[in-house]
C-alpha cells in the first residue's frame, strides 16, 4: 500500500495524474477504505457464500477430497482468501466431518480487523501462510485486486485512464508503460478503435501466483466473475456497488470497486484448469432438482426444507448469474493424476469460462 501511494504521489507531482489501480487501492483498503467499514462486504452485496450454506458445504466437500488425495495429513490447511468477516471459513469448519475438523487448520486472510465473536479455531491473518498442505480458496478476491484501466484515444492508441476522487476520468498524455503494454498485447489486445477499454490484469496474475506459491501440496481455487481471451468485453467491466445496487465507480471509499477477471491470464501452473461454477458445484454434489411431491404428503417439513435447498442450489448454478462464475483450479503436488474425479473432467468449450 505504501509503495502504491508513493507511486501515485510521485505521479501527481510529475503531472501524470493517478491511475485506477492506485486510486482503487486507497479507496478499498486505505485507512478509511470501503473494506474497512464496520458493516463489511455483506452489507453491500451478496456473494455465493452469502447466497446459501450449500456453497460452504461444497467447499468443505472439496477440502475432504483434497484431504483424501493427500492421504489425510495430520495438519490439513483451509485458507479463505479475502475472507470478509469470516463467513466462508466459519461455515466450512462447521460442515467438516469431526475427524477432518480435528486436523484442520482454518485461516481467514483479510486486511480488516478480526471480527468479534469469530470461532477461536479460525486464525485471522493479513497474508496467507506459507507452505500449506490443503486447500486455498479465493472467492471473489481477484475482482477486488485493483488494476489500471486503459482506453484507446481518438487515434486508436491505448492510453492509461486517470481518475479523480469524484470519478472524473481523463487520458494520460504519454504512452503506456512497457509492462502494461506487453500484458495487453498478450491477453487483451485492443483494436485501434477510439473508446475501447481494457482492465490490465497484471497485478491480479502476480497476486494469484503469490497465493499459489503458498501451497506446497494441495489445491488453489480462485472463483470469480471471469472472461476469456477472444471474448473480452469491449468497454471493460469496472463498476461500483453500494447497498446492494450497482453504481458509478467513484474511488472515494463509499462503494466497492470491482472488475471481472481475466482468469486465463492468471493461471500459474501447467495443470491449471478453468471450469464454470455450475460444473464445479454439480461435481461437488450441489443440484437444483426439486424434491418429489410425494415427500410433501409424507413429511411436509422435510419437503419445505428440500424445496428451499433446491432453490438455493439453482441460484448458485444459474446461467446468467452465479453459475457463470469461473473456477480457476491449480493443483500443486497432488498425487494420482486426477484425484478430484469429475471436477477436472473435460467440458464443452462453451461451458468453459
Amino acid at each position: 500500500m505504501d509503495e502504491v501511494r508513493q507511486d501515485a504521489e510521485q505521479g501527481v507531482r510529475a503531472g501524470r495524474g493517478r491511475g485506477w489501480r492506485a486510486a482503487a487501492e486507497e479507496a478499498l483498503y486505505g485507512p478509511a477504505g470501503f473494506y474497512r467499514r464496520p458493516e463489511g462486504p455483506a452489507g453491500h452485496f451478496r456473494t455465493s457464500v452469502h447466497a446459501s450454506p450449500l456453497f460452504a458445504e461444497a467447499v468443505a466437500t472439496l477440502l475432504c477430497r483434497v484431504d483424501a488425495a493427500l492421504g489425510s495429513p495430520g495438519d490439513l490447511a483451509f485458507v479463505d482468501m479475502a475472507a470478509g468477516r469470516g463467513e466462508l471459513a466459519s461455515r466450512v469448519l462447521a460442515a467438516l466431518p469431526a475427524d477432518v475438523a480435528a486436523r484442520a487448520r482454518v485461516c481467514a486472510v483479510e486486511r480488516a480487523e478480526r471480527p468479534a465473536g469469530l470461532d477461536h479455531r479460525i486464525e485471522w491473518l493479513g497474508a496467507p501462510p506459507a507452505r500449506i498442505t490443503g486447500l486455498l480458496f479465493a472467492n471473489e478476491w481477484l475482482d477486488n485486486v485493483p488494476v489500471d484501466v486503459v482506453e484507446t484515444d481518438a487515434d486508436g492508441t491505448p492510453r492509461l485512464v486517470h481518475v479523480g476522487p469524484d470519478g472524473t476520468e481523463s487520458l494520460a498524455p504519454g504512452p503506456l508503460e512497457e509492462p502494461l503494454r506487453r500484458w495487453l498485447d498478450a491477453w487483451w489486445p485492443l483494436p485501434p478503435e477510439p473508446g475501447l477499454r481494457a482492465e490490465v490484469g497484471l497485478p491480479r496474475g502476480t497476486a494469484w501466483a503469490g497465493a499459489v506459491d503458498c501451497v506446497q501440496r494441495g489445491l488453489a481455487v480462485a472463483a470469480d466473475y471471469a472472461h476469456a481471451r477472444g471474448a473480452r468485453p469491449p468497454f471493460g467491466t469496472l463498476t461500483g456497488f453500494r447497498e446492494g445496487r450497482e453504481t458509478a465507480p467513484v474511488p472515494d471509499g463509499s462503494c466497492d470497486l470491482t472488475a471481472h477477471v481475466a482468469l486465463d491470464a492468471c493461471a500459474a501452473t501447467p495443470g491449471a484448469r478453468i471450469v464454470a461454477q455450475r460444473d464445479a458445484l454439480h461435481a461437488l454434489g450441489v443440484g437444483g432438482d426439486r424434491p418429489p411431491l410425494s415427500l410433501a404428503s409424507r413429511d411436509p417439513a422435510a419437503y419445505v426444507r428440500a424445496l428451499a435447498r433446491a432453490g438455493e442450489a439453482a441460484e448458485l448454478t444459474a446461467r446468467g448469474g452465479l453459475g457463470d462464475f469461473g473456477w480457476l483450479l491449480e493443483p500443486v503436488g497432488l498425487p494420482g493424476g486426477d484425484p478430484l474425479g469429475a471436477l477436472l473432467v473435460d467440458v464443452a468449450d462453451d461451458e468453459e469460462q
